[in-house]
């Protein structure tokens, strides 16, 4: 994920289109055969591909595109890279909790996860334990999947903090 991709650009639309579907028709893609828009396509298909995000699969002499476990992370960082559609700007009443336990020898994850989190708004208020109380959840549970992380991530959502846990929230949130 060295390369950020525009929210809008024909590589986020194809990942947007092969999210939560096991697999699709590359001719479902690359259907529009105007030279210009057509080359980008097929130019996005390839770099998509070369970066590992998505694999073309040959079945019945047809080829399918197929999202991988790479190309959902990068579909993850660009929705949250978005402009506020994944979250509702309206506080449903509920902290999230997020308790991180990775190991050193998975410190890339660790890293990438701390970024995530703060990309989401969450705010560290101990070493491992993270607060927010916007609804990321389902993108964590997601993350907490693909990478199969057991224990090492918990989420915990609830409607009640103590009051000190709220004053560390709050002040993480002035730094």
């Amino acid at each position: 994920m060295s390369r950020k991709t525009p929210p809008n650009s024909y590589s986020s639309k194809i990942l947007n289109i092969l999210d939560g579907k096991p697999a699709i028709p590359l001719d479902s893609i690359n259907n529009n055969r105007n030279t210009k828009t057509g080359y980008a396509l097929t130019r996005s298909i390839k770099n998509l591909v070369e970066a590992g995000c998505v694999e073309v699969v040959c079945s019945d002499n047809k080829s399918y595109l197929k999202l991988t476990k790479k190309g959902k992370r990068k579909l993850d960082y660009i929705k949250l890279e978005g402009s506020g559609v994944l979250i509702s700007t309206v506080w449903d009443g509920l902290w999230r909790i997020i308790i991180l336990d990775i190991p050193e020898e998975r410190k890339s994850e660790r890293d990438a996860l701390r970024y995530l989190l703060k990309k989401a708004d969450f705010k560290c208020i101990k070493n491992t334990v993270w607060v927010s109380p916007h609804p990321y959840e389902h993108l964590f549970t997601n993350i907490k999947k693909d990478l199969g992380l057991g224990t090492e991530l918990m989420i915990i959502i609830t409607d009640k903090l103590d009051e000190k846990t709220k004053l560390a929230f709050l002040e993480s949130s002035k730094r």
